[in-house]
């Protein structure tokens, strides 16, 4: 059994003592990934100042977001004065659906998702902490997964128009993991297919995402200084990989 195999089970067996699947304040991808990083449970959940590190060894935390980076802003930031800290950050490279019915408890089979999920997805969030990443100990940790995740139907509504609601993701597999060790190490998000002057429209392309994504993602790479801009093109920005030497 490797590594992720073993946090899977750990994981499922805390669920199995604590409550059902999607009953607890913790899920189960959250669960996984902390028994991945650190199987000692001695190293998690370390009181820090009035927050909460979900894993602390040898002055080095690591936080597990698995969405909503704003709601991390104002603990990594008291972290940072005085530790290093790795911010881990799961995306579903592959996902499957299954959808549960609550008053039969009877779950769909897997149905695969048509879209496939890159590390340029994670650059919506790296935006809501835009003011923190040039801090010298912030590092990222993006772990690419084989997901499957379970979907409860629910009665329609002005809020819920899709007719179901998000219950549990349970992660299968890590498919890929990519470190960024300090703000110098983003240059290597930038793909090397691209010419060497290049737009938006360019970058969108080479990374086979929308236009909007590539502007967050060089709006983030202009930040931490991978990348500048050169000039315009018509009413495009140009760009090029920022040679610090």
């Amino acid at each position: 059994m490797n590594r992720f195999e073993n946090a899977l089970e750990k994981a499922k067996k805390n669920q199995a003592f604590n409550g059902s699947i999607g009953t607890l304040s913790e899920k189960t991808l959250h669960s996984v990934l902390k028994y991945y990083l650190e199987p000692c449970d001695d190293f998690h959940e370390v009181a820090l100042g009035g927050y909460v590190a979900d894993i602390m060894r040898d002055g080095c935390i690591t936080e597990i977001q698995t969405r909503g980076f704003d709601r991390l802003r104002a603990k990594l930031a008291f972290f940072l004065k005085e530790h290093p800290v790795t911010v881990v950050f799961p995306i579903a490279k592959t996902k499957y659906y299954c959808t549960i019915t609550p008053e039969t408890g009877e779950t769909s089979k897997p149905r695969k998702s048509p879209r496939y999920g890159s590390i340029y997805d994670a650059f919506g969030e790296l935006y809501k902490i835009k003011m923190l990443l040039n801090e010298d100990n912030l590092y990222f940790h993006f772990i690419l997964l084989d997901i499957t995740e379970y979907r409860k139907t629910v009665k329609k509504s002005y809020r819920n128009r899709k007719g179901y609601e998000l219950f549990e993701r349970i992660p299968t597999a890590i498919a890929e993991e990519v470190y960024i060790d300090g703000k110098n190490d983003f240059e290597k998000l930038v793909p090397h297919t691209l010419p060497k002057k290049f737009t938006s429209a360019d970058f969108a392309k080479a990374i086979k995402r929308q236009r909007h994504v590539a502007q967050t993602a060089l709006n983030i790479l202009l930040h931490v200084g991978a990348v500048r801009r050169v000039g315009k093109d018509k009413n495009s920005y140009l760009y090029e990989i920022y040679d610090k030497d």
